[in-house]
């Protein structure tokens, strides 16, 4: 996908007068938080605001988000009618999700659809994955193949069903694959820039307003092994 803009840092994949799509690079915070860092919401609202003169306050509605160490696709909304829109079709699933992810420890099976029961742990941030339903846990579900074999690792492409937190993370994990560079989920080796290879590739969904099928696809990020693919 041609790449619209890409100054101060923000690369635009689809900007229309209801959303604005970006490819999330790694350290990037969608929303503030208690670190008091500047989120990417705040960058892309400059953005509007100076490409479009706009006086006082932007609107921009954060619809989802991914996890900081993540890359890819994040939509946001210019409308609050969108907003409205895009947060109903996140929430009832009408939108399709495909991500890729580098692990070192190939999986048992080439592809295969992985179901567990996440349960969220609040005080260290993480989810982990159980076979049998435990208290307090969420059903998860995504299936994955492998699309490419690398000299070390093993590229795959995933495609979610439910949306809980941390989860392609917690299952590949679980099988025994975690992420390369997520310390968090049990790989061995931190990434130089601190990030994770777990990339938001594709997104596909019915426009808000237009009622247009739209299909956004995030360039990957520009690294030896993203490279590789």
């Amino acid at each position: 996908m041609k790449i619209l803009s890409d100054k101060n840092n923000l690369q635009i994949l689809h900007e229309d007068n209801h959303l604005i799509v970006v490819n999330k690079r790694v350290g990037d915070l969608v929303q503030g938080d208690k670190t008091g860092d500047k989120p990417l919401s705040d960058v892309v609202k400059e953005y509007i605001k100076d490409k479009y003169n706009k006086p006082g306050e932007v609107f921009l509605g954060v619809v989802h988000r991914l996890d900081r160490p993540t890359t890819g696709i994040v939509v946001f909304a210019r409308t609050s009618k969108a907003l409205t829109r895009m947060n109903e079709l996140f929430s009832n699933r009408e939108t399709h999700k495909t991500y890729w992810a580098i692990v070192k420890n190939k999986p048992q099976n080439p592809e295969d659809k992985l179901v567990h029961y996440l349960k969220r742990n609040e005080k260290n941030n993480t989810s982990k994955a159980h076979i049998k339903e435990v208290p307090e846990s969420k059903l998860a579900s995504l299936d994955y193949k492998i699309i490419k074999e690398l000299n070390n690792y093993f590229a795959l492409e995933i495609n979610l069903h439910t949306g809980r937190h941390h989860q392609i993370r917690a299952q590949l994990s679980a099988i025994g694959s975690p992420i390369k560079g997520d310390l968090k989920y049990g790989f061995d080796r931190s990434n130089p820039d601190g990030g994770i290879h777990l990339h938001a590739r594709k997104l596909g969904f019915i426009h808000p307003v237009s009622k247009e099928n739209i299909i956004i696809v995030a360039p990957v990020p520009n690294d030896v092994i993203w490279n590789a693919i």
